[in-house]
């Protein structure tokens, strides 16, 4: 079985996000990351950056949320078929991990990115439901995360971006969303 490491109130739970919404079955090993569980030898041999999330999949391990997000609908059937449409996906994931999360969370960089990155996406949601193809995929998942990871940790109101607030607001519906995101600690 699938294993996720991931700490109380960390990434990991993204990876579990998705994982809910595939219907995979998984094991949740939760990390005191206030003890330093992330930087003992055990799990430093999965990680050797000592951070979460990281999955153990068979004899198989991965690091870093939008990787494994990747692999995980790579490996469940998810992406599309052509490179094209397999690399606008990649496109996404990459933008959620980097520029959005980067524009919004690191105090310095938010003042001049925040108006720019939710204004393409405001134009962009106008007309869209979803990122890829008006259907709910992996990337909603990595830039749903970097969005309601906005509103609730650093009280981010969307008011000026209605697109973009009615998107948080579709995720946040989600069941599986408020199921994993809901629960103090994270377990499936």
């Amino acid at each position: 079985m699938l294993k996720l490491y991931g700490g109380k109130i960390s990434r990991a739970t993204i990876v579990q996000w998705y994982l809910e919404e595939l219907g995979i079955p998984y094991e949740f090993v939760l990390l005191d990351m206030q003890a330093g569980e992330h930087r003992q030898p055990e799990f430093l041999a999965i990680n050797p950056m000592g951070k979460v999330p990281a999955i153990v999949d068979g004899d198989f391990t991965l690091w870093e949320s939008g990787a494994i997000l990747l692999y995980l609908a790579e490996k469940y059937g998810k992406l599309p078929q052509s490179i094209e449409e397999k690399s606008i996906v990649y496109q996404w994931v990459l933008f959620a991990n980097s520029s959005l999360a980067t524009g919004l969370f690191v105090e310095a960089n938010r003042e001049r990115e925040t108006p720019k990155l939710l204004s393409a996406l405001e134009q962009f949601l106008a007309n869209n439901s979803y990122l890829m193809n008006n259907e709910f995929t992996v990337v909603d998942v990595a830039v749903g995360s970097v969005l309601t990871f906005a509103q609730f940790m650093l009280k981010m109101n969307f008011n000026e971006y209605p697109a973009v607030a009615e998107y948080v607001k579709r995720m946040m519906e989600r069941p599986v969303f408020a199921k994993v995101m809901g629960q103090p600690n994270p377990t499936n």
